[in-house]
């Protein structure tokens, strides 16, 4: 009789061994591994820009190459844009103005020896860091390449979107630089001759669509 009882209660053990192993089983959680991946590729987009010295502006555009926004996939929930990287080429050649005597204009921006070298190098840009300045809002560290010298430069970025969406769908990014931080002397190249107040600053803009 107590063998017949040992023996239903060691069945009774394993039946809920078995049970508890397969309930585990099904309920495990797969490890999500984070990556990161090319949101973006776009060719043929137009970068806005302009020369000034302070008050009078020279407005022109160039045509965007090889522009690539790469965005780290969070496995949490926070903000999948700080860790993005942004790089592109801006060819000078495809420079043109966008107002005035257009042709004079664009003839003046093209100058051998303001932003188009012998070589012919392109405008290059790749991020370095980026930093969340507030909600859709940030500073995109990086280097800048003109005539083939790089210097540190960085953009501010708005991000647009959705009120119910978590990432923005687009990015209006804007960036400054001195002219002179390259070298370049505008005026002297385009006139021929330095002036007191120089045409020095150089500003960027441009929107990325993400989605």
């Amino acid at each position: 009789m107590n063998i017949i009882k040992k023996s239903i209660l060691l069945g009774v053990v394993l039946l809920i061994v078995v049970l508890i192993s397969g309930y585990a089983t099904k309920t495990s959680v797969p490890t999500i591994k984070e990556k990161a991946e090319t949101v973006k590729t776009v060719e043929n987009k137009t970068i806005n820009m302009f020369v000034t010295h302070g008050h009078c502006s020279t407005p022109f555009g160039g045509i965007v190459d090889d522009l690539k926004v790469d965005i780290p996939v969070r496995i949490d929930s926070g903000n999948p844009l700080e860790n993005m990287r942004i790089s592109f080429e801006v060819d000078p050649n495809s420079f043109k103005a966008c107002r005035g005597d257009k042709a004079d204009l664009t003839k003046r921006v093209k100058t051998k020896g303001v932003f188009i070298s012998n070589n012919n190098e392109k405008i290059r840009f790749r991020t370095t860091n980026v930093f969340v300045m507030g909600l859709d809002w940030y500073q995109i560290n990086g280097v800048m390449s003109i005539k083939g010298v790089e210097r540190e430069m960085k953009f501010f970025a708005t991000g647009i979107r959705n009120p119910k969406d978590v990432m923005a769908n687009s990015l209006v990014l804007q960036g400054q630089v001195n002219l002179f931080d390259w070298g370049i002397d505008y005026d002297k190249l385009v006139n021929g001759k330095s002036l007191d107040v120089p045409t020095k600053w150089l500003y960027l803009n441009m929107k990325i669509e993400l989605s």
